[in-house]
């Protein structure tokens, strides 16, 4: 039984009865460690960093016994790495290579011979950190990015801090970019100094080890703990961080309402080239950052560790705006904001130019990554959502490092060769180019109203799977969430978010897109589909009944499309607006009066709406459904009873009723609706506008000509 231990800058996570239920298992033990280190952001970075453990198996081809390493494999997150992420290598055959290695000249042809020692056979494949491993002789070795380590790893005198902090017992091996002979350094680096406890890569990160996976995980939270330790102490000593204070944060509601008001505009600018994803963040170790004294100095110096800058860029762009700037007048804040991003665009692509090399891949979109408002917060962009999360919180990993290195040294960051040969490096290119397509709906974000169920929920579902962005949004907040919940679970924590919304009241519907732009950005895509349903013959329909159906169906629609045009217009990206009618706004059938003549003003207004904002590039569409019963609200109420009734059958047989009278003689299933949503919005109909579609099994008097 290990002795629980308290550490003060990383989490101790260690359970012996978990660990014990792994005994002999080493590779479970491996994954149980890895998973517990990746679970805290201060010891690694998403993606970032690599485990390793030794077994000894029977040789499939002998039957003799060999060792074999066991080690994550390329593109995996050691927080979420499980046995199929790992590659299992022969360590003899993976050490034999030294006789074939020509030196960095011919570096990356190394990688392809990993194949050649692979053990299993169901193997991830080997990634560039393998002989970094592979060369040491210790039974379980991590190797991380903790923002602690990378901060002496990246200070100018960080080896001589090393060596006193550690008193000889880590090693220190100047930066290299990975590959096999940074592999042979480290071995050279063990051999001169035996007995030493991890070494500390320049720049890059920390080797760690141990004879057991609990050794080796209580040696990396130790040494962490150290560097953390002695960093906070040095901070404690100057008394500031960064220079001290230059400007004062605005409070936290008015960051929000700054950030949502700005983000549609660094939207547009950044999918200039490709359409982006947004996110921000206020966090409290951004704002001393960016409000500090040094941010002009050290912004521009760009990141350290390579895992940073391949996600971040080599440095962000600083906003020349005041924190409580008036975004109010749009023109005015985009005159301000457009010689920014072309001085941006100029900077990254004069790196490119003076770095590139005759084989390097053509330049990537210039447009940055991340983007740092003094006073209110930083903006990352990417081409989704998980990956604009990952570069801000690899921006943090890469603040805390600069924090750390000023405290105690001096912060150094990489030089531009080096980072362009990281960045534009031909074994990333090859990854990238191995990358799955985008999907139809890929760097899109769709909000949908109702859509916590019924055609709403269809069609956001049908985004989702299409790559999109989606936004649940109902006046049920229970219902929203528990959707919510549901898509999170389908398509993961980034690809859904939820804004309550009265579709009837301005204000609520401007606080929800104010929530998405905080979440994504903007938003490329309206789904107008909020709707209720009252069926009474005119004598029986209140005025309380007309209002109602006109504020929700015609108020609504308008509303909603109202707010949602001027934040994309912000974007300056066009859009799609699609609205939710009925084949009753065609048809006059009984008992109907204040339903049919609100889904026909409805109509209208999507017609007026396209013919207005064609010059926007944005398109506004109809689908006109019927009869859609499956997991609508509206059919669980006295709408159903009502239709039942004009029709002369019971409840239980409308469905039945709905498809015989239709030329198809089908019944219309909320899917059917959002797939004619997605034919809109998917890209074959990306130059129509002002269309109606109809969905409803075919009814000849709802033909539109």
């Amino acid at each position: 039984m290990s002795a629980t231990r308290t550490f003060q800058h990383v989490n101790y996570l260690w359970d012996d009865a978990k660990a014990a239920s792994m005994a002999g298992d080493e590779v479970a033990l491996l994954l149980y460690r890895s998973n517990i280190l990746g679970a805290d952001l201060r010891i690694t970075n998403y993606g970032g960093g690599n485990t390793s453990c030794r077994t000894i198996e029977k040789d499939p081809l002998t039957g003799n016994e060999t060792e074999v390493m066991w080690i994550k494999g390329s593109g995996g997150d050691i927080g979420s790495l499980t046995r199929s992420g790992l590659a299992a290598l022969y360590v003899e055959r993976l050490r034999s290579l030294t006789g074939v290695y020509k030196g960095l000249a011919k570096e990356d042809e190394m990688v392809a011979l990993f194949n050649h020692c692979i053990f299993d056979l169901d193997s991830k494949a080997p990634s560039i950190d393998t002989p970094l491993h592979g060369f040491l002789p210790f039974k379980h070795i991590d190797h991380l990015h903790p923002d602690a380590a990378i901060a002496i790893a990246a200070s100018k005198d960080g080896e001589q801090i090393t060596k006193d902090l550690f008193e000889g017992s880590i090693g220190w091996v100047n930066w290299q970019r990975p590959g096999f002979d940074l592999g042979l350094q480290i071995k050279d680096c063990l051999e001169k100094n035996p007995g030493i406890r991890g070494i500390m890569l320049g720049s890059h990160g920390l080797f760690t080890w141990g004879d057991t996976a609990y050794d080796c995980y209580i040696n990396s939270l130790e040494v962490i703990e150290k560097c953390a330790t002695y960093i906070e102490e040095n901070v404690a000593k100057n008394g500031s961080v960064f220079g001290g204070q230059k400007i004062q944060s605005l409070e936290k509601e008015q960051r929000l309402s700054q950030a949502a008001a700005l983000a549609p505009i660094l939207r547009g600018y950044c999918s200039s080239k490709n359409k982006m994803i947004g996110h921000f963040t206020d966090d409290q170790k951004v704002l001393e950052f960016i409000n500090s004294n040094d941010l002009d100095r050290l912004a521009p110096m760009g990141t350290s560790c390579p895992d940073h800058f391949l996600r971040t860029k080599i440095s962000p762009l600083v906003l020349g705006l005041t924190p409580a700037q008036d975004l109010s007048d749009v023109a005015t804040i985009k005159a301000a904001i457009a010689p920014q991003f072309d001085a941006y665009r100029a900077m990254y692509t004069a790196y490119y130019d003076a770095c590139k090399h005759p084989n390097s891949p053509a330049l990537r979109d210039p447009n940055p990554v991340v983007i740092l408002y003094p006073g209110v917060g930083m903006f990352t962009f990417a081409k989704d959502k998980s990956t604009a999360r990952v570069a801000s919180e690899f921006y943090i990993n890469a603040i805390n490092v600069m924090r750390g290195a000023e405290a105690i040294s001096s912060y150094t960051a990489l030089p531009h060769q080096e980072a362009f040969n990281i960045e534009y490096w031909l074994l990333e290119e090859a990854k990238l180019s191995r990358m799955p397509k985008p999907k139809a709906l890929s760097g899109r974000i769709a909000f949908v109203s109702g859509s916590a169920g019924g055609i709403g929920k269809a069609i956001s579902k049908k985004f989702a799977e299409e790559g999109a962005c989606v936004v649940i949004s109902d006046i049920d907040d229970d219902r929203m969430n528990n959707t919510l919940a549901e898509f999170k679970s389908m398509f993961g924590k980034d690809a859904a978010s939820a804004a309550l919304m009265n579709v009837t009241d301005k204000g609520s519907i401007e606080k929800a897109l104010d929530a998405i732009a905080l979440a994504f950005g903007g938003v490329d895509i309206i789904v107008n589909s909020a709707g209720l349903s009252i069926s009474k013959p005119i004598e029986e329909h209140t005025e309380k009944d007309w209002d109602i159906l006109y504020d929700v169906l015609v108020k609504g629609q308008f509303l909603v499309t109202q707010a949602a045009v001027n934040v994309m217009r912000k974007q300056e990206m066009g859009g799609d607006i699609i609205n939710i009618v009925s084949k009753n706004a065609l048809v006059s059938g009984p008992n109907n009066a204040g339903y049919g003549s609100a889904k026909a003003a409805q109509l209208h207004l999507s017609r007026l709406n396209a013919a207005e904002l064609g010059k926007d590039k944005i398109r506004v569409n109809t689908v006109n459904p019927d009869a859609v019963i499956a997991d609508s609200k509206i059919w669980a109420g006295d709408w159903a009873q009502g239709r039942a009734k004009a029709y002369g059958v019971s409840v239980e047989e409308l469905p039945a009723y709905y498809a015989k009278r239709t030329l198809l003689n089908e019944i219309i299933l909320p899917v059917d609706i959002a797939n004619a949503c997605f034919a809109v919005t998917g890209g074959l109909l990306n130059k129509s506008t002002g269309n109606v579609i109809n969905v409803d099994g075919g009814v000849a008097m709802a033909f539109v000509r």
